[in-house]
């Protein structure tokens, strides 16, 4: 666990310089986070149906991440659990059964990273997922206020993130107090002309 979270540290001091690999280096970086959130993450005992079944890491829309999420997670296990990257697109435009099936898809991942060309889509999909045990990720400026779980963020070129423990806490996960401790915690915005504390 020690030897995940300095992974994870250094991993948020890692600077992206150069331009043409900024990209390349960042979503390095950031599918390293996302495989290091999954270890420090606790899914409550029905999110599996069965002992052996992978952790569902989903990619919502276009990729950022390309093939090195796949190469991050190739052949790695948590809790004797391996791990499969799905790729998704939204959903508006399929018809019935096509979005029944894209809605099981979509429910079934354990990890959720939502890309930024999904922003228009943010707040439909937050209330889709609200309540069901998926870690919601993206690097969307807002994202955690509005309910997304974990939010990635640049900050002096370095890679850190937020998260909005009242929303971790509506999904039933338990997230460990040692990534919490690398956190910007984040209040979630009014919803419903309701604030979280």
């Amino acid at each position: 666990m020690i030897t995940v979270l300095v992974c994870l540290s250094l991993a948020s001091q890692a600077d992206t310089h150069a331009t043409d690999s900024v990209d390349s280096s960042e979503y390095l970086i950031k599918a390293g986070f996302v495989y290091n959130f999954a270890k420090l993450t606790e899914w409550p005992a029905g999110s599996f149906a069965q002992p052996e079944s992978p952790i569902v890491i989903g990619i919502l829309g276009r990729d950022p991440f390309g093939a090195t999420i796949d190469h991050v997670v190739d052949n790695k296990q948590i809790n004797g659990r391996g791990v499969v990257v799905k790729r998704l697109k939204w959903g508006d435009s399929l018809k019935e059964r096509q979005y029944k099936l894209w809605m099981n898809d979509l429910l079934q991942c354990n990890i959720l990273f939502v890309s930024s060309s999904e922003a228009t889509h943010l707040d439909e999909l937050i209330s889709i997922v609200k309540g069901v045990p998926i870690l919601t990720v993206a690097d969307t400026p807002g994202f955690a206020k509005r309910g997304g779980v974990i939010n990635l963020i640049l900050d002096d070129n370095k890679v850190r993130f937020e998260v909005n423990v009242e929303a971790a806490r509506q999904a039933n996960l338990n997230i460990s107090s040692r990534l919490l401790a690398l956190a910007r915690i984040v209040p979630q915005s009014a919803v419903d002309g309701k604030k979280s504390e």
